[in-house]
């Protein structure tokens, strides 16, 4: 049993509409074509801007799981899927919290460049990754489905809300049975597509721009950066130690050379490395201390100046 919907719904979507305007689009020049393309993104962002309470409050949930312990878990299929998946594997270097922001995506690995879609059909195996993966109540599982009717994806948020944990739909039509099943839902409505049904397009660019949100202001609010540098960015290459050793100078004023030097005591963690030149400290010291502020930088510092 799939739990596959009625296919007729489908139909029905404002993301499956057609643009009769846009009736002989092959005809047109390249340039109006074109055109037209970056005409479109008015429609993502003005949709996006309408969503940003809804955004904002689900920022603001995963914080606080994230803070007590709990993870971020991405479920999707398709477009929504390789764009959760993405996030999930690019938010663990660039802010250090590997593990703890996770993808299921309908098909695995093999999908992401071998387009199977008919996984997305399958909600029993959607609910058994999910449970596979032992969501808890600290936990937020964000479903991410264009037209929140995913069967692969609602039977993972159905599996998580089992649990407790707190499940999030993000889709780009209004009143989806996904956003009916979720605690919380940001309902995009990016609209009909230049090539009808297309969700991939706008839609795609509309949950790349939320997936993109909820990760970032999740760690910015878990402290994970200082002001808008990266300072918690596993720095495993040239180009990223580059990057922690300018967030260091940027974030403390001193010369490269007393960076580099404070980045060597602080084993090349950048955020050390601020706490022990703008806090006075040693490298050890700045290490407790931020891991009495509970990773804050700003916290830590003011720890760093606590009268004895």
């Amino acid at each position: 049993m799939t739990g596959e919907p009625d296919p007729a719904t489908l139909d029905e979507l404002a993301t499956e509409a057609v643009r009769p305007k846009l009736a002989d689009l092959d005809t047109w020049p390249t340039s109006d074509a074109v055109r037209q393309f970056f005409d479109d993104q008015d429609d993502v962002t003005s949709a996006l801007r309408s969503a940003a309470h809804q955004i904002t409050a689900v920022v603001d949930v995963i914080a606080e799981r994230m803070r007590a312990g709990g993870r971020l878990i991405y479920v999707g299929a398709g477009t929504g899927g390789r764009l959760a998946a993405l996030d999930a594997a690019e938010v663990g270097p660039t802010y250090g919290v590997r593990g703890r922001v996770v993808a299921v995506f309908a098909g695995g690995v093999d999908a992401m460049t071998d387009g199977r879609e008919f996984y997305e059909d399958d909600a029993a195996e959607g609910a058994r990754q999910v449970r596979a993966l032992r969501p808890a109540k600290a936990d937020v599982v964000v479903g991410i489905s264009a037209s929140g009717r995913t069967p692969f994806v609602l039977g993972g948020v159905g599996a998580a809300r089992e649990t407790g944990a707190h499940t999030v739909a993000l889709v780009n039509v209004i009143g989806s049975r996904l956003a009916a099943v979720a605690d919380s839902a940001i309902e995009v409505a990016s609209g009909p597509e230049i090539i009808t049904g297309s969700t991939r397009l706008k839609a795609g660019t509309a949950q790349k721009t939320v997936l993109n949100v909820l990760s970032t202001m999740a760690m910015v609010r878990l402290g994970r950066t200082y002001g808008n540098l990266m300072v918690d960015v596993v720095a495993d290459n040239g180009k990223l130690r580059r990057r922690a050793l300018r967030a260091v100078v940027q974030a403390t004023g001193v010369s490269e050379e007393r960076a580099a030097a404070a980045l060597d005591e602080a084993g090349g963690q950048a955020k050390v490395a601020i706490v022990a030149l703008l806090g006075g400290v040693t490298a050890a010291r700045a290490s407790a201390l931020l891991e009495e502020a509970s990773g804050r930088i700003r916290d830590a510092i003011a720890l760093a100046y606590r009268p004895d």
